[in-house]
């Protein structure tokens, strides 16, 4: 009788679980949310070759990008609310799956078709992995350690994007493109056997979800997510394909920016009456996250923004090598992963203020973009790389503070639907970014070469002899005087070109700077707290 009795303990013992070392759930996360941000941009130098090999013009591959960006734009907001339907985990390895899944059909691609739905499903994988992970992390780690946590997945999202490009053109060198796509498989299945043996939905998560459930009010918020998915995919589009289709000189760009404003201001009204919305607007009422959101959406324009133009910036103008050009970054990328675990120790230790750390490294970050902005044509490697160390000596410290603020307010049972909005705002930061360089690098180049040739006349006596001398040159290397005269005209158009294409990226790191710093009072703002606490119990 008394066996009978002790048997339910044991098998009630043998159902606990052993604690599991948060490290190594925050390891496990960051895996896949790593492979999703590398695969943002480890495609676009394989363009070309994508192109040949499915035997499209350069053009109709590019939707390879917006499609993905697209499609995570659109999952991206809604994650939170997934995740609660579905389990916080079953919902993480559900998107670990898919991405993984299509990355091997995106491999394999026969045909354009395949290749754009392949690429929309994976995006839709890809969108819900960086804002569980976020909220993962905060629920496992105590707000005393939280840093710390931060600290890695700083590295992640900031080392991802980075390294893409110079990864993605050594395995097209060297290899072949498909294993661009076909390199994520074997990290998906690590990240789901890790996933599926280290990580578990905190208590406090799981009681909510089921109170809930029970009470009715885990509904379908239809209505919000047709809004939001409709808004997110007309605002990805058009930020995407605005200066290819020259903006709101297209109906077509025109109508995308209507049919996104409608439906988010339609979105905005209608999450904030909900019981039970996609997005948790009411989590802003906080001053804190507020001020932090405003700065991960900065945090997103400055990163993404610089990361996309330095390599276009070096290949257009030096002539490098894709893959030398993404060698540019790579030095601002380790100085990250170097001095984002002190920030952590700075934060945690109670050495230095969040506040104050923000404030250093906003001061840094715009003072690297007056630092980009007196570059010139006979700038080399090194002080192309010092200035991207420079630029990661500030974001370092920016990242690990700004997620302890956002989070300092909250309520362990929002710190869920909190992670899908920062990651929200710093996802539509870098869409801004990258369309906010490319659109004013063009329209400022276009305003320099106007400025500079009507100061330069061609009937100017030094142009004129400058041609005459060249001209002379060729012909007595054998051209023709026809041929000599039109190479050398052509050779200080080109010179006019590169001069006036400089200035216009010169200016936009110049814009990046004013606008970091333009949003620098917020951090007065801030409200007092205190680093410290428990875990939500999570793993």
């Amino acid at each position: 009788m008394g066996a009978v009795q002790v048997l339910p303990q044991l098998q009630a013992a043998a159902k606990v679980r052993r604690p599991v070392n948060p490290w190594v759930v925050a390891l496990t996360v960051t895996l896949a949310t790593f492979m999703e941000l590398l695969d943002t941009s480890i495609a676009n130098v394989s363009l070309p070759h994508i192109a040949g090999g499915l035997g499209r013009s350069y053009d109709e591959v590019t939707w390879i990008l917006t499609t993905y960006l697209v499609a995570n734009a659109v999952v991206l907001p809604m994650s939170a609310w997934l995740s609660r339907v579905f389990g916080r985990k079953n919902y993480y390895m559900a998107c670990v799956a898919l991405f993984t899944l299509t990355s091997f059909f995106c491999g394999i691609a026969p045909s354009l078709g395949v290749m754009l739905l392949s690429r929309v499903l994976q995006g839709i994988g890809g969108g819900g992995l960086a804002p569980v992970e976020q909220a993962i992390l905060v629920d496992t780690f105590p707000p005393a350690k939280r840093a710390s946590a931060f600290a890695l997945y700083t590295v992640a999202i900031v080392t991802a994007p980075a390294i893409g490009p110079v990864l993605g053109g050594w395995i097209t060198d060297n290899y072949n493109w498909r294993w661009v796509f076909l390199i994520n498989i074997p990290i998906g299945l690590l990240s789901l056997y890790l996933t599926n043996r280290f990580v578990s939905d905190p208590p406090a998560f799981k009681e909510e979800r089921e109170s809930a459930r029970k009470g009715g009010r885990l509904r379908i918020d239809g209505v919000g997510i047709g809004l939001l998915a409709l808004g997110s995919a007309a605002l990805e589009i058009l930020l995407d394909r605005g200066q290819i289709d020259d903006w709101f000189g297209s109906s077509y760009i025109c109508w995308l920016f209507a049919i996104a404003m409608v439906c988010f201001g339609v979105a905005i009204y209608w999450e904030l009456k909900v019981d039970d919305p996609i997005l948790e607007l009411r989590l802003l009422r906080y001053p804190n996250f507020a001020i932090s959101s405003v700065f991960y959406f900065i945090f997103g324009f400055g990163l993404f923004a610089t990361t996309t133009m330095i390599p276009q910036l070096l290949q257009s103008l030096y002539g490098y090598r894709a893959i030398d050009a993404g060698l540019v970054l790579g030095p601002g990328a380790f100085v990250i992963t170097l001095l984002a675990p002190v920030g952590a120790q700075l934060v945690q230790r109670r050495i230095v203020q969040p506040r104050m750390l923000l404030l250093f490294s906003l001061a840094t970050v715009s003072a690297s973009m007056i630092y980009f902005s007196g570059l010139n044509l006979q700038t080399d490697y090194r002080h192309y790389a010092l200035a991207r160390v420079f630029q990661g000596f500030g974001y370092a410290f920016f990242f690990v503070p700004l997620s302890v603020v956002a989070y300092s307010q909250l309520k362990p049972s929002e710190n869920n639907r909190a992670s899908s909005l920062t990651n929200l705002f710093r996802n539509w930061g870098g869409s801004f970014g990258i369309s906010f360089a490319t659109t004013l690098s063009e329209r400022r180049q276009n305003f320099h070469q106007s400025i500079m040739s009507a100061n330069l006349p061609s009937s100017g006596a030094w142009l004129q002899d400058s041609i005459r001398q060249t001209t002379n040159y060729l012909q007595s290397q054998g051209y023709s005087h026809a041929d000599a005269a039109k190479a050398a005209y052509l050779r200080y158009y080109n010179q006019l070109t590169a001069q006036t294409s400089l200035l216009g990226f010169m200016d936009v790191f110049r814009a990046i700077g004013w606008v970091t710093l333009a949003v620098t009072p917020l951090i007065f703002f801030i409200k007092n707290f205190k680093v410290s606490g428990k875990p939500s119990g999570g793993h």
